[in-house]
């Protein structure tokens, strides 16, 4: 991996003189960025409420923009499309898509669910903006030293960074993606309208018993994308999971009366939900805290110190006077808006920045944002100092979690711009803009979609499962156990345990063998979502590993092309069919 970075360095290096004259911040290029960003930030919307996920959007925004200014350009005699202005145009989109990482897809619904109301809309993305827009401003106060000051790869912003180089010197090949990319979307787009409108495919399992345990055939191109894109390892953990919770544990609590379901009922989703989201959310937690503790303390062992390092950016007046104005909106929201006691909110701002310091350092070696992770420790840190007070213990880990989250991801753009000589301010004043269109467009499309979350949270169609865990930790610590059955509390013992043992075997056994260990935190979502969604996860995953496996240079070139169509076809079109 360091040779990697260090070659993809001197290459940016060579770049950096060149690419100083070309035209970056233009008004084509940020519009572009926004216009796609308020495109590709529903669905994550989407896909969060469905399995608690969402998708960087990085890459697709650089393959459709391309696709669309390079023959204009041509065709019109324009200035050609360039290296700089793709990225401001990617790094616009990602920050606007990005936007789920502030809470909309977690505790905001969480306490919609608690309270039975969703905040006004004109309060709900103020709300969202202040979370975004604290999370940039970390985001910029870390960029020197987590770009250039160290030597952590970033490797999602190091993939944008190749992205860009590969489209630029090999045209060709990146309008084929494009065309994949779309066919693939439309493909999907067509098929939904077919299902809903014309055929309808059933979802039926292979016995009633099976149905009513959420064992159904759902067709959701969603799920085979977003399969494809987690990998086999994961897959399979959902596999596991789903049959041991759905197929094994959930057959059991029924028939020993744990868990009272209505024979009537077409399927039993929601009350066995409600008894396995315990063991499901202390796999989880317990798997993703293990795991960054184990990250941490090996992050902790590195020492850069004698290595070359780069000339440096400093942080000046300007910027400490933007986090102040952005740290004091997310304060007075919190007092204003929920009630917080000004003190609790105030802590919730050096929190989020010691947890995006964490957390970017994660995301640097590995590409995978936390967010489950410092969500968890956010929750925990402010149940200590707010014992039973599940709202303030929701909505200041929503600002700390949330925004440490948010920089931790934009970090990502900032390392593809350090690759290609962008300027980092206007990277950083694209970033602001993406946060403006995501909180509004997010916001709207999150109230359409769940305008009555007491009813429609927690079912088959959203089960929500990112949103159960945040309601289950909230009321645990602001409630205390007493409310969870004795039973479900021993699973949730197990469950903690199991966890661990995951995490640790995951970060010593050798990474060839890994394909045999399921991931704690696909076999925990497992628990709070339908079999059928498991299921179809699995076999994308599948499907994507048959690829690799016996067309890898077709693999390589357009599986995340065909995987991206079919996870933005089906959002868009799940966002739209809201009007029908």
């Amino acid at each position: 991996m360091a040779g990697i970075h260090n070659s993809l360095t001197a290459a940016s290096a060579d770049k950096t003189a060149a690419s100083s004259s070309q035209r970056e911040l233009t008004p084509r290029a940020l519009a572009t960025g926004l216009i796609l960003g308020a495109l590709l930030a529903p669905c994550n919307v989407y896909s969060g409420l469905k399995i608690g996920w969402a998708f960087n959007m990085s890459i697709t925004a650089l393959l459709l923009a391309f696709a669309f200014w390079a023959p204009i350009s041509r065709a019109f005699s324009r200035p050609s499309w360039g290296m700089l202005e793709s990225n401001i145009n990617q790094t616009t989109a990602s920050a606007a898509a990005a936007i789920t990482s502030s809470g909309l897809v977690a505790p905001i619904p969480a306490l919609a669910a608690m309270t039975g109301e969703n905040l006004p809309w004109f309060p709900l993305i103020v709300w969202v903006f202040s979370v975004s827009f604290l999370g940039v401003w970390i985001g910029w106060f870390l960029r020197p030293r987590m770009i250039e000051q160290s030597e952590l790869v970033f490797p999602a912003g190091m993939a944008a960074a190749q992205t860009m180089r590969d489209m630029f010197a090999h045209a060709d090949e990146a309008m084929s993606r494009v065309k994949v990319l779309m066919s693939s979307l439309t493909f999907a787009v067509l098929f939904n309208v077919l299902d809903k409108f014309v055929w309808h495919i059933p979802r039926v399992g292979p016995t009633l018993t099976a149905s009513k345990f959420t064992f159904v055939f759902d067709p959701s191109l969603l799920l085979l994308g977003f399969g494809g894109i987690i990998g086999l390892r994961a897959g399979l953990g959902l596999l596991a999971g789903a049959l041991v919770a759905w197929g094994l544990m959930g057959p059991a609590l029924v028939d020993h009366g744990i868990v009272l379901v209505d024979r009537g009922q077409s399927s039993w989703f929601e009350p066995l939900v409600g008894w396995l989201l315990w063991p499901g959310v202390a796999v989880m937690v317990a798997a993703s805290l293990t795991s960054f503790a184990a990250s941490l303390f090996a992050a902790s062992k590195q020492h850069p110190h004698g290595q070359r390092r780069r000339p440096t950016s400093r942080n000046g007046w300007p910027q400490f006077a933007g986090f102040a104005v952005a740290a004091a909106i997310a304060i007075m929201l919190q007092v204003v808006l929920f009630g917080i006691h000004w003190t609790m909110a105030l802590v919730s701002i050096p929190v989020a920045f010691v947890l995006a310091t964490v957390a970017a350092r994660v995301v640097g070696e590995t590409s995978v944002a936390p967010i489950g992770a410092i969500g968890k420790v956010s929750q925990l840190t402010f149940g200590i100092m707010a014992p039973g007070q599940p709202i303030t213990n929701l909505m200041t880990a929503n600002v700390a979690g949330g925004s440490a989250g948010q920089s931790a991801d934009l970090l990502n753009d900032f390392r593809a711009g350090y690759e290609v000589g962008a300027h980092p301010t206007r990277q950083f004043v694209a970033q602001c803009a993406g946060v403006v269109v995501g909180s509004v467009v997010s916001s709207l499309v999150y109230l359409m979609l769940i305008p009555d979350p007491a009813t429609q949270l927690f079912t088959p169609e959203w089960p929500a499962p990112a949103v159960a865990v945040w309601k289950a930790v909230a009321e645990a610590l602001g409630q205390g156990l007493n409310g969870i059955a004795p039973s479900a509390l021993w699973a949730m013992v197990a469950g903690g345990v199991l966890g661990v043992v995951l995490a640790l075997v995951e970060r010593w056994l050798n990474p060839k063998y890994l394909i045999f260990v399921p991931s704690g935190a696909a076999l925990g979502l497992a628990f709070v979502i339908p079999a059928s969604t498991s299921l179809m996860l699995f076999a994308g995953a599948g499907l994507a590993a048959v690829a690799h496996r016996f067309a890898p240079n077709w693999a390589a070139r357009f599986l995340l092309s065909v995987a991206a169509g079919l996870v933005a076809g089906e959002s868009l079109f799940g966002v739209a069919s809201v009007w029908f």
